[in-house]
């Protein structure tokens, strides 16, 4: 499976932005798809995660409420809308696949496939 994110930009402060991760091919029922991101000299934080087939969400506190995810099967597509981005917002965002919760969705290592990021910044 290929990941394909897109969407990020420079915004300023309280905007909001649309990423898109898009699937090369069908994504199997039981995986979850993870959005993380990485700032300069920085891990990769955990940004959310949703399941491919049920009602399942979970986001980072420092963007609950914020952001929020959803999907579209026939599309193979995962989205995060940002809403009321801040300064420190601003990194490159990454979509990810798992294999079927193989591990704890916050960490990165759970997940199997990558895409490639998208730079999102932020100014104030």
């Amino acid at each position: 499976v290929q990941l394909q994110a897109s969407g990020g930009g420079l915004v300023q402060a309280g905007d909001s932005l649309r990423l898109s991760c898009v699937a090369s091919e069908r994504i199997s029922s039981n995986v979850f798809m993870g959005w993380f991101r990485q700032a300069p000299g920085k891990e990769r934080e955990f940004v959310g995660a949703i399941s491919w087939s049920t009602s399942y969400l979970h986001y980072a506190d420092s963007v609950k409420d914020r952001f929020t995810l959803s999907r579209d099967n026939s599309k193979n597509t995962v989205y995060l809308q940002m809403n009321s981005v801040r300064a420190e917002d601003t990194a490159v965002y990454y979509c990810a696949a798992d294999k079927g919760r193989v591990g704890p969705v916050r960490v990165p290592s759970s997940y199997y496939y990558w895409g490639q990021g998208t730079q999102v910044t932020v100014s104030s």
